[in-house]
């Protein structure tokens, strides 16, 4: 018998009964305060910071705040959110790379942050090494569209424009050596054709000028979906995997002949050297997130492809992804603006 039950047996009835109905009910508190996630050392302990390389607002602004807010119920603390927007969205990148590795500082990390260094003769930060990747979350559709008053109804015709006119059709996109722009570029080669790249701050003010009729083409991400509805403009080919969720009838390029396509997945990343106990309780907080249906919402809202990946795999992915933007850096001789 423990020493617990030989002290509840020596005493009184009535205090054996407040004895047993007390751990009866200190269990379930207990349990619920403890709830939250730990890591060693109680992390954490304190607010998260989220740092988002975009303006408030945008597409994956309102998605990582989707995120933030669910994991906060895991994490038993507010993950705070700052946007830091600039330099094709990788501001940021020296800031995530040099902090500490206390898991208390995150950021967003796309393919621009692992292309980058490649265009820079004195790169600040290694995509591979630099960083401590915790999943890859999800991704933009990307696709191709025009004026919807244009003489252009399908991606054929657009291109066999090109052709005949040599370097005299405009496309904009979201920046030099962005992933629409080097996409395009992909593409004109593949087809022979010779178009001038426009480029622009985001996806949207290139959708506004193709609206306006200041430029022929946007290649961009779904900021387009939302004034094809509204029949500002037209849709003629879709980059990514799969077609659009919301725009089914647009075809993809592989579908049109053309093997390729133009993938934009993101993940959350931290500094380097972050104890793997961290890691694990960041990663299964923001999986749990990502999968919960109210981030979903906001996925569909976008129409953002689901891009789970674990932390071993998003790991493996950008060193993959890395050589292969070095690659496309050396072969299209890109430089950062």
């Amino acid at each position: 018998m423990s020493k617990s039950h030989l002290l509840a047996a020596k005493l009184p009835v009535s205090r054996r009964k407040f004895l047993v109905l007390g751990a009866a009910v200190a269990s379930p508190m207990i349990a619920r305060s403890i709830a939250p996630a730990r890591a060693q050392g109680g992390f954490p302990a304190r607010p998260i910071r989220l740092v988002i390389p975009w303006t408030a607002g945008s597409t994956a602004d309102l998605q990582m705040r989707s995120l933030a807010q669910l994991a906060q119920a895991s994490l038993g603390q507010p993950v705070i959110i700052e946007n830091r927007p600039g330099a094709g969205g990788t501001l940021h990148a020296v800031q995530l790379a040099t902090g500490k590795p206390d898991g208390y500082t995150l950021g967003q990390m796309h393919l621009g942050m692992i292309r980058r260094p490649f265009m820079l003769a004195s790169p600040q930060w290694d995509p591979v090494t630099s960083f401590t990747h915790i999943l890859r979350l999800c991704g933009w559709r990307l696709g191709f569209a025009v004026k919807a008053d244009s003489p252009w109804k399908t991606m054929a015709e657009f291109i066999q424009t090109a052709r005949n006119k040599p370097g005299q059709l405009t496309v904009a996109n979201s920046g030099a050596a962005s992933s629409p722009h080097i996409g395009m570029i992909e593409l004109a080669e593949k087809a022979g054709i010779q178009i001038n790249h426009v480029p622009f701050k985001s996806t949207a003010e290139g959708v506004n000028a193709v609206a306006g009729g200041h430029v022929d083409a946007v290649a961009g991400e779904s900021s387009i979906i939302p004034l094809v509805e509204g029949g500002q403009l037209r849709a003629l080919s879709a980059w990514s995997r799969d077609r659009f969720v919301r725009l089914p009838d647009v075809p993809t390029l592989r579908e049109l002949g053309y093997d390729m396509e133009v993938t934009t997945g993101f993940g959350i990343s931290g500094p380097k050297g972050m104890p793997q106990p961290l890691v694990r309780l960041l990663h299964d907080a923001f999986k749990k997130a990502l999968f919960d249906p109210e981030n979903k919402v906001v996925r569909d809202r976008f129409d953002m492809s689901e891009e789970y990946l674990d932390s071993d795999g998003y790991r493996a992915f950008i060193v993959q992804r890395a050589e292969y933007e070095r690659q496309i850096v050396q072969k299209y001789g890109l430089k950062a603006e």
